[in-house]
């Protein structure tokens, strides 16, 4: 499999597994101490870098540091903008679109010496 298309996938999957480990403790431990809240999170975080470590090892043989930090923010923003409509019942917004234009703005500049 290409090098970049495992890099993505894996971070996908990390970034499915930090988007819980940050926020659904705030809809599913909200009655529960924050300390109690903190250790969930951390243990589901466990499984963040389980697959974030190994997709930022393999995309390095192949991208700058820069790039692969531009395409984990453009799949955060991917994952969590779902997440926060789907399992946190947030409101659609536009603010989302623009976010994800100055992102593919972003994209552009740190990837223009590959177009």
């Amino acid at each position: 499999m290409n090098p970049i298309f495992k890099t993505i996938a894996l971070l996908t999957i990390s970034n499915v597994f930090m988007t819980f480990a940050w926020y659904a403790h705030l809809k599913e431990l909200s009655s529960k101490p924050w300390v109690i809240a903190a250790l969930i999170s951390w243990g589901v975080a466990f499984f963040e870098y389980m697959f974030q470590v190994p997709a930022n090892r393999i995309g390095y043989t192949v991208l700058s540091v820069a790039q692969l930090k531009i395409m984990q923010e453009v799949i955060t923003l991917a994952v969590f903008v779902p997440f926060a409509i789907f399992y946190l019942k947030e409101p659609l917004k536009l603010d989302y679109l623009w976010a994800g234009l100055c992102m593919l703005g972003a994209v552009y500049f740190m990837f223009r010496s590959k177009l």
